[in-house]
């Protein structure tokens, strides 16, 4: 019975040896690195990037440097893909839609939006930057190779339409809560107030989430579905991280305060 729900609502695992062997190592080093997370040892970015010292001298790029190299790579791979495989159907535009839409709101966010008052250890930039790349690749190809094959049964692309609108929305919206909290010259962090804020800590780790099961809806894959659950995981371990890091540095944090899920978590 399971395996017939399944079936229905994603298309049949591609004959592809590179597809199948991408879905479990993007599920399994993003859990992986949610369970880093949440053990203390982090990916080096944003309140982060001057922890888990290493005996050897670091290499260090600003901020803005780090993530604009982090998502231009993405994006450009995702906006190329419409030359690289044209006249593909409505189902493989909004997935290719979807990632440049994604990827572009963070560039732009990045060089207008955001302000930044770390650093960022290269050593994290390259492997995220890998990662960005490697993963819209590979959704982008995934959805390629389901050209002929026969739809799933339940049809959720208008679903995941809706759902990568709402998500991407609140993400922007909550990226730029974090932007105004700083005046002109602040560089500290200080508690995050208003949208979500009051209720999590991350409120746009989880609209975040929120985007990419849209994504995975619209495309019904199982690299989607594979990929979405391993961000899943890795942004719960981020949220709870991020939540001790505050709890460690405000006295006046709120206890009430969550990581990621409203009352619950």
């Amino acid at each position: 019975m399971s395996w017939f729900w399944v079936s229905s609502i994603v298309f049949p695992p591609p004959p592809s040896v590179f597809i199948g062997a991408m879905s479990a190592i993007s599920f399994l080093s993003l859990a992986s690195g949610g369970y880093s997370e949440v053990r203390g040892k982090h990916m080096q970015y944003s309140k982060f990037w001057d922890v888990n010292p290493l005996k050897k001298k670091k290499k260090i790029v600003s901020s803005r440097t780090g993530m604009l190299f982090l998502y231009t790579p993405a994006f450009l791979a995702a906006v190329s893909s419409l030359a690289i495989f044209p006249d593909e159907g409505l189902r493989f535009m909004l997935v290719d839609a979807a990632l440049s839409i994604h990827f572009f709101k963070r560039v732009l966010e990045v060089l207008f939006i955001q302000k930044y008052s770390g650093r960022m250890v290269l050593d994290s930039v390259i492997p995220i930057t890998l990662s960005y790349f490697v993963s819209t690749a590979s959704l982008i190809y995934a959805q390629h190779l389901t050209q002929g094959i026969p739809e799933p049964a339940f049809d959720l692309k208008y679903v995941g339409v809706t759902l990568f609108l709402v998500g991407i929305v609140g993400n922007f919206y909550h990226h730029y809560i974090l932007s105004r909290l700083r005046g002109k010259g602040e560089k500290g962090y200080k508690i995050p107030r208003g949208g979500m804020f009051n209720l999590v800590i991350c409120p746009h780790y989880l609209f975040e989430i929120l985007g990419f099961v849209g994504v995975s809806f619209i495309s019904q894959t199982l690299y989607s579905f594979s990929f979405t659950m391993g961000t899943i995981l890795y942004l719960i371990g981020r949220s709870y991280a991020t939540r001790k890091w505050y709890l460690s540095k405000f006295d006046n944090f709120p206890k009430e305060v969550k990581c990621l899920i409203p009352f619950l978590f």
